[in-house]
């Protein structure tokens, strides 16, 4: 497997942040290929994208002749196909567990306060700026308050992370939709959980060069 990783990623996508997480906590060289999500209309909608990306969405990652898309079966592949460091745990039950929390991110918050929901909200259905900031912090609150609750019900399984003693999948879904939370205003005091494990997942490096602001196109 010795093909060089390339990775189609906008520096404040929430998705791709989650694939750049997991490639770092792989220890895996990767090239970042910019594709700006608002400028000119959105690059991800160029004939030359979209012939890969039917979906016009990032992240895509080319592994050799690979294009791979959708975040959370990216990141399956990468966990499978470099089982050093794994993001998964090792029994059923651990995995099911973990999955469940980041589905519950990926699948239930995040399509919900996505870039094309919200244009979509506001160019055709018109919905003022108020009214769409309180459909995005209802969202992302129902679904923390999930996460938190999730936690406290296992509290006595858990480490310092989300996916027990060391960070994994789990994980790189929760801190990329804390920092969209924080961008969108939602007032993150009552989940303490969440942000221990996003204490402890930022203070790692594979993390911190992950963050949007790190990126090479990022403003």
């Amino acid at each position: 497997m010795s093909e060089r990783l390339a990775l189609y990623s906008y520096w404040r996508s929430s998705a791709a942040y989650r694939v750049r997480i997991a490639l770092n906590l792989k220890q895996l060289a990767y090239d970042t290929l910019p594709v700006h999500l608002v400028r000119d209309g959105g690059e991800q909608h160029k004939p030359d994208y979209t012939a890969h990306a039917p979906q016009a969405l990032v992240p895509m990652l080319v592994h050799g002749e690979r294009r791979m898309r959708q975040s959370m079966a990216i990141i399956e592949y990468i966990d499978e196909t470099w089982p050093q460091m794994p993001l998964l745990p090792s029994t059923a039950a651990a995995r099911q567990r973990v999955r469940e929390l980041a589905q519950l991110v990926a699948c239930e918050i995040h399509p919900l306060n996505n870039l094309r929901v919200l244009r979509f909200l506001e160019h055709e259905w018109r919905v003022p700026q108020p009214e769409r900031e309180s459909w995005i912090a209802h969202w992302v609150q129902s679904g923390l308050g999930a996460f938190e609750a999730l936690l406290a019900v296992e509290g006595a399984l858990l480490g310092p992370f989300a996916s027990g003693d060391r960070p994994g999948l789990a994980d790189c879904c929760l801190v990329p939709q804390l920092y969209n939370a924080r961008r969108f205003g939602v007032d993150l005091s009552p989940y303490p959980g969440l942000l221990r494990i996003e204490t402890a997942c930022l203070a790692l490096d594979a993390f911190d060069r992950a963050r949007p602001e790190q990126q090479p196109d990022a403003p």
